[in-house]
């Protein structure tokens, strides 16, 4: 349980961020507690494991990949606790197996819409989105990124150093700026925390400016995504959850002690429709916003009465 912990805080306090690591953290998580977990009976092993589930869930409601993690890789069907122990980390192995290949197919496929010249802007940190960037460049394309800070956290700083660090001409701009540089612009790529079953996507606060912006000047508009940041919970209706963080992430706490009168918002995600997003991009192919349902359905292999 010490090890589940530490990994809940660590995606609590983002030590642990991206929808993707996030959920390879959870998997292990799951699989490494169910590999020491002493039970008498399957009804308490499956107790225990729900619990654990729920805790690791808790922790960050937004990115629908931590859930999807969890219970793909909770999953089991026998009533023998050693043969359930068994699936637990046969499923949590094959979630971290399949995470780390898609990494791989989305930047093989995504690269392919990337053209030589193409200057190509990005928001926050997404290792899907740098999957592609880096796998066009690799192959010999001539590009250079756009990368805005992303505050109040300026995930955008992690972004520039992984680009330089594959010799990427990179520009880091303030968020406020993205309008201004959009004439500059050839294609934007972004991540995904969530998309729901209508094809609208959940990611980095800001990012529904940049695809506004990238819409007002014509320009195309990509996410690249993992099909397990799909989110099932939305064919039911049920809405993704826009956490709201600290406002000690944006101001010094000092400083709003003088100021009985005002309040500070930190939402750290925000909604983009579908009708803004020209394609997504998986480690299934590219699919247009309105495949969302069939990419839940098919892939994610959850029966509706099971979610």
């Amino acid at each position: 349980m010490k090890n589940v912990q530490e990994t809940a805080e660590k995606i609590r306090t983002m030590e642990i961020r991206g929808a993707g690591r996030i959920a390879k953290a959870a998997a292990e998580a799951i699989r490494d507690y169910a590999s020491g977990l002493e039970a008498d009976s399957i009804e308490e092993f499956a107790a225990r494991i729900r619990e654990v589930s729920d805790y690791l869930i808790s922790t960050r409601p937004t990115a629908v990949s931590l859930p999807n993690a969890v219970k793909l890789s909770s999953r089991f069907s026998s009533n023998n606790v050693e043969e359930a122990r068994q699936e637990i980390i046969t499923n949590s192995n094959l979630f971290i197996e399949r995470a780390d290949r898609a990494l791989g197919r989305i930047g093989k496929i995504g690269s392919r819409r990337v053209q030589d010249g193409d200057v190509i802007m990005t928001h926050c940190n997404s290792h899907a989105a740098l999957s592609i960037i880096t796998t066009a460049f690799e192959e010999g394309k001539k590009i250079s990124v756009i990368a805005t800070e992303s505050r109040p956290r300026r995930q955008g700083l992690l972004t520039v150093r992984h680009l330089n660090g594959f010799g990427i001409p990179t520009t880091l701009i303030v968020d406020s700026a993205v309008r201004y540089y959009m004439k500059d612009v050839d294609k934007v790529i972004v991540g995904a925390d969530a998309i729901a079953a209508n094809g609208a996507l959940v990611n980095k606060i800001g990012t529904s400016q940049l695809a506004l912006a990238a819409h007002e000047a014509r320009k195309s508009f990509m996410v690249a995504a993992e099909t397990f940041k799909f989110s099932p919970s939305t064919i039911l209706g049920i809405p993704i959850e826009i956490e709201e963080r600290s406002a000690d992430e944006v101001v010094d706490p000092s400083i709003l002690a003088d100021l009985p009168h005002v309040q500070v918002k930190n939402p750290a995600f925000d909604f983009t429709p579908a009708e803004y997003i020209d394609m997504i991009v998986t480690d299934i192919g590219i699919i247009p916003p309105a495949m969302a349902y069939t990419v839940i359905k098919e892939h994610l292999g959850w029966e509706i009465g099971e979610i």
